[in-house]
């Protein structure tokens, strides 16, 4: 059953999985809330349409509980879904990230236009990633005092360090980026 489920659900399904592992029971609008607070830094958040068309494929699965009707339904992970999602991370070979950043694809087209253009490209660029980390290091505040090993929000806690860290990393490259530019003129 559970290596069927792995080659059946997309990875969306498994992060709303992951994302209904802390648990709480939430409604699609919180686990959209909640994947907008969390994914958005690491992964896609998915549309509000695609969290409730997962929320029904794992329901049909039984991978996880539905309590209430309509607006007021609220989603819980069965222990098939913890079984489930605890097979995928067991046994599933992780996929290389491909990197689909907007910024390099306009980079290496920067031949295109003039220097300034894509001066101001990367500027933004930095601004949109102090911006990003601010809200990240808020989200890493949040957790602390149920960060330390064994408790249940110690791995979105390494996350978070993570992707403050890739942030601090990605300014780095940009200014090296602009340096260089500055230099060529």
């Amino acid at each position: 059953m559970g290596q069927d489920l792995s080659r059946q659900l997309p990875v969306t399904s498994y992060a709303l999985l992951g994302l209904l592992s802390f648990g709480d029971s939430l409604t699609g609008y919180e686990l959209k809330q909640r994947a907008d607070r969390t994914l958005r830094f690491y992964w896609v958040s998915p549309a509000m349409s695609q969290v409730y068309s997962e929320l029904d494929r794992l329901h049909d699965l039984r991978l996880v509980r539905a309590r209430g009707d309509g607006r007021t339904t609220s989603y819980s992970l069965t222990r098939r879904g913890t079984t489930t999602l605890t097979r995928w991370l067991r046994e599933t070979p992780v996929d290389f990230p491909v990197l689909k950043h907007p910024v390099a694809l306009r980079l290496l087209l920067g031949a295109l236009v003039d220097p300034d253009t894509i001066t101001t490209l990367l500027e933004n660029h930095l601004e949109a990633l102090d911006e990003e980390r601010a809200e990240l290091e808020k989200v890493r505040i949040s957790l602390q005092g149920v960060d330390q090993v064994g408790d249940r929000f110690r791995y979105p806690a390494l996350v978070a360090d993570w992707g403050i860290s890739y942030f601090e990393h990605e300014r780095a490259i940009i200014e090296d980026l602009l340096g260089r530019i500055a230099a060529e003129r």
